[in-house]
């Protein structure tokens, strides 16, 4: 179908589609039957029977499970079984595990998808975009990410930048009238916009004409598909770690064969040992459950309102030492209302609250209505430029669209002006709001067929453009007292933390040329709103816990110098010999400049997003890590260029989303705190879990060297050392991934980026725990069979239970950087869980009949109990006193 051929008409008619109405519920939900959801096909994920095999590919694995085989053919059924079952087991624990972390980043990729605007039965809202149907009315503004190919029906400046169809990095200019040549490609469809292109400037409407595979993107989806799984830097770390470890743990479990084979044990069974051992010593399990532990903190980041796009950032978080963050919607509630008018050369002060309409203008203390000179205009045009919608949802009124426009509807709705007002005005030409123009301006045609243009935005903007000034007598020249009057008004609102916007008019031929160079000169200024946006009720207390983390705060914010020093009082941002630099004074500086005064600023008013990427790279050059929140389009560089860059969920484009590693779902500067909080504890965990694991596995090898040195039977069977790794080393180091954050987290200073694994003594606890939980379970062994030297499985079942005892009570120790004491045990119910299913198959083996044979166990007495209790206890309580 040649869309791009068809007027606004024939399209649709094609669709059966109005575009004053939208599609009505029930054509969605036939049509998104028809046509399916508007998403492209995926490379297939790998069947569930691959990944369990996958489970088994290790090297190591594979010779246990050889040794086994050999096991078998010499007659040892009984290992040979055990072992099967515990490889068995082992293998689907991996498997749960990976399932677990594939539908956690699934869930990820579904939470960060775009949303799309339709009109549907007459009403704009926002809608996922795979729910997008052929027939769907879309708009679309500068950010967006086109969510289906559209055929455009209104055309407001707008650009699309289709590098990802045809290569072309250069934006391309959109209009809406048919085209009659034939055979045209998609980059000369210029009245089409495609799947997946960005807006780069402007807005527009379309009708959509075809989504998911059926677009054009989809034709070459095969080419969009393949996506490479990334490993964030922590686990890089952690892979070759591991190496590292492998070769260690092969080095020593060659040791203890040898020994072994030397003492006279029998080849066969210090092979299987040593394979056992490898095994177990080996953390092969690390990476995954690194990868659940993240997963599972990104679940946890989700219930509170952060959702993370790149895993990366989630260790980077921890690493934080400066929060750049935007003013409006972020630190504030981003419910814009308008508090006072300075018109006329009068203050006019307005009353109520957020987007509720009830309220009145007053004058001194009088009320004053329609007939207030010059009032009725200025709310007018405030209603006829903006492209916000306010309507009623639970019975309170909500705005679609920029907050700063939705003040402006309320504002209008104050003085008794209908919605309906529209139906009386067409709108010939746009010219949007852009950072740099920092204006926004529409020509309108009324009834009469009189043109006028209307320009809203900041007043030192439109001052300079305008050439006249409206007063209660008319339109005169503006003259230096004027101007020094509107400074003065400008001044007076930023001191109260007021947002100020102005407003200009001017009248229009029909022969005027519509290009805003020319256009938007010589303009009538006819008066100002003041808006307040108050500081959201958590901030404050968020900024405090983040100084107390050593973490800075920054106030970034297009608003007047005043106006920001203000705000930033009130949520005791600004110390008292803290900076303010405006964007005027950012001009006039180098990177090197500003890089020398950087630590002693924490406001930046009236920047541009070119600003906010000077300032990201002056603080990192200081050495800091900085985190750096935007919403819009041009947002996007300095966001990519920090090193945890924040985009907004309801206010942000989809631009500045894909930039981003972090999506405030709720734009509020609190949830960068929680988020922090949320990153430095997964590092920790991870941290925790490492620390347990190894010392875990330092204490398997030792005894079993230290047996083989002193020229003693082994310890330990094969089975009982393969068990020990099912076990204690799995649900426990898992149950730490879930562990709650210590109450200092935020006391301590951000951790530094290049911060090893095993800094701050982890190394050291890894090894001495290790040492004292192979010297108890050794110590335990020898006496044990000392007391009873004809009984061997004694002996042995008493080091396999302390052992085993000595990691579990091993692993609360783990849970705090301090003091085995230092936490509350009872905090983690996963982990008390995890220990108590691990004691109770332990006492499985130990004293069910049938599995005793099996695990080379006997019965033990309350005496045993005790001697074990004490033994295991040794490691953790010893080093809970000393601190180390």
């Amino acid at each position: 179908m040649k869309w791009y051929q068809m007027d606004t008409d024939q399209v649709e008619q094609k669709l059966y589609v109005s575009t004053k109405r939208g599609l009505s519920a029930k054509q969605v939900d036939e049509r998104l039957k028809q046509y399916g959801t508007n998403r492209l096909e995926s490379e297939k994920n790998a069947s569930k029977w691959l990944i369990f095999l996958k489970q088994f590919q290790d090297f190591m694995v594979l010779v246990l499970l050889a040794a086994t085989l050999v096991a078998g053919l010499l007659g040892e059924y009984v290992d040979a079984i055990a072992i099967m079952v515990i490889v068995l087991v082992n293998g689907f624990l991996g498997y749960f595990q990976e399932q677990k972390a594939e539908k956690s980043l699934a869930k990820l990729k579904e939470m960060s998808s775009p949303v799309a605007h339709v009109l549907r039965d007459g009403k704009w809202e926002k809608v996922p975009s795979q729910e997008v149907v052929v027939g769907d009315v879309v708009r679309v503004n500068s950010g967006d990410r086109v969510p289906a190919d559209i055929r455009i029906i209104q055309s407001n400046s707008l650009e699309t930048e289709e590098s990802a169809l045809t290569g072309e990095s250069l934006p391309v200019q959109k209009h809406e009238a048919s085209i009659t040549k034939d055979n045209l490609d998609a980059q000369d469809q210029v009245n089409m916009s495609f799947m997946n292109t960005m807006v780069t400037r402007g807005s527009g409407v379309g009708i959509v004409v075809g989504t998911g595979m059926n677009t054009v993107m989809g034709q070459i989806a095969s080419l969009m598909v393949k996506t490479e799984k990334t490993t964030t830097p922590l686990e890089h770390k952690l892979a070759e770690l591991g190496k590292v470890l492998i070769g260690v743990a092969l080095v020593l479990t060659a040791l203890v064969v040898i020994v072994g084979v030397y003492q006279g044990h029998a080849v066969y069974n210090m092979f299987l040992a040593g394979v056992s051992l490898a095994v177990a010593a080996i953390p092969e399990g690390l990476p995954a459950i690194v990868t659940v532990a993240l997963s599972l903190g990104v679940q946890r980041m989700i219930r509170k309102k952060a959702v993370v796009r790149k895993l990366s950032a989630v260790e980077t978080l921890g690493c934080a030492s400066v929060i750049c963050s935007d003013k409006t919607g972020t630190m504030t509630e981003n419910q814009m209302t308008v508090k006072e008018v300075f018109l006329n050369g009068k203050w006019l002060y307005v009353t109520g609250d957020g987007y509720d309409v009830n309220g009145g203008y007053f004058w001194k203390k009088d009320h004053v209505g329609r007939d207030f000179p010059n009032l009725e205009p200025m709310l007018l045009y405030g209603m006829l430029c903006n492209h916000a919608s306010l309507f009623v949802k639970k019975g309170k009124y909500v705005v679609d669209g920029d907050p700063t426009d939705g003040a402006l509807l309320v504002a209008a709705r104050k003085l008794g002006l209908k919605p309906q007002l529209h139906d009386n005005y067409r709108i010939i030409k746009e010219f949007p709001f852009d950072s740099e123009r920092k204006r926004m301006s529409v020509v309108i045609e009324d009834e009469n067929k009189m043109r006028f243009l209307i320009t809203k935005g900041a007043p030192e903007v439109l001052m300079p453009r305008s050439t006249y000034i409206m007063n209660e007598d008319g339109r005169k020249l503006m003259k230096s007292e004027d101007e020094k009057q509107l400074d003065g008004a400008i001044d007076s609102m930023a001191d109260k933390a007021l947002r100020t916007l102005a407003i200009g008019m001017k009248p229009l031929s029909r022969h005027d040329s519509l290009e805003s160079a020319t256009l938007e000169k010589e303009l009538t200024f006819i008066g100002l709103y003041g808006m307040m946006d108050p500081p959201r009720k958590d901030v404050k207390k968020a900024i405090a816990e983040c100084r107390d983390a050593g973490i800075k705060s920054v106030m970034i914010t297009g608003d007047h110098e005043k106006t920001a020093r203000a705000i930033a009082k009130q949520l005791d941002l600004l110390p008292e010999n803290g900076m303010v630099l405006d964007g005027s004074q950012l001009n006039q500086m180098s990177v090197a400049e500003l890089e020398d005064i950087i630590d002693q600023v924490y406001v930046f008013a009236r920047v541009t997003p070119e600003h906010k990427l000077k300032i990201v790279n002056a603080f990192q050059e200081k050495g800091h890590i900085v985190a750096m929140t935007g919403d819009g389009v041009n947002d996007a560089p300095a966001i990519k260029a920090s090193d945890i860059g924040i985009s907004m969920g309801e206010s942000g484009t989809d631009v500045t989303k894909e930039a981003s590693s972090l999506v405030l779902m709720d734009d509020n500067f609190a949830t960068i705190k929680s988020a922090i909080i949320e990153g430095r504890n997964i590092y920790e965990n991870i941290r925790k879990f490492i620390r347990y694991l190894l010392a875990s596995n330092v204490g398997e090898i030792l005894v079993m060297l230290f047996a083989m040195l002193l020229a003693m039977p082994l310890p330990l069977v094969p089975v009982q050392i393969l068990w020990v790794n099912l076990v204690t080393d799995g649900l426990p180091a898992m149950a730490l991934g879930l562990d709650q954050s210590e109450d200092d987290v935020m006391k301590r200073g951000p951790r530094n980026p290049k911060e090893g694994v095993f800094a701050r003594e982890l190394g050291f606890k890894i090894v001495s725990r290790g040492i004292l939980i192979g010297t108890v379970t050794l110590v335990a062994f020898m006496l044990a069979f000392q007391s009873n030297p004809d009984n061997l499985v004694y002996a042995q079942t008493i080091a396999f239970t302390t052992l085993v005892m000595a990691q579990l009570i091993h692993v609360f120790d783990c849970r705090s950087e301090h003091s085995l004491f230092s936490r509350n045990p009872f905090e983690n119910i996963y982990l008390l869980l995890a220990v108590l299913s691990s004691v109770l198959l332990l006492l499985v083996v130990i004293y069910w009949e049938v599995l005793q044979p099996v695990f080379h166990t006997t019965s033990l007495g309350i005496k045993d109990w005790l001697f074990i209790i004490a033994m295991s206890s040794v490691p953790s309580v010893f080093f809970g006193f000393t601190k180390k």
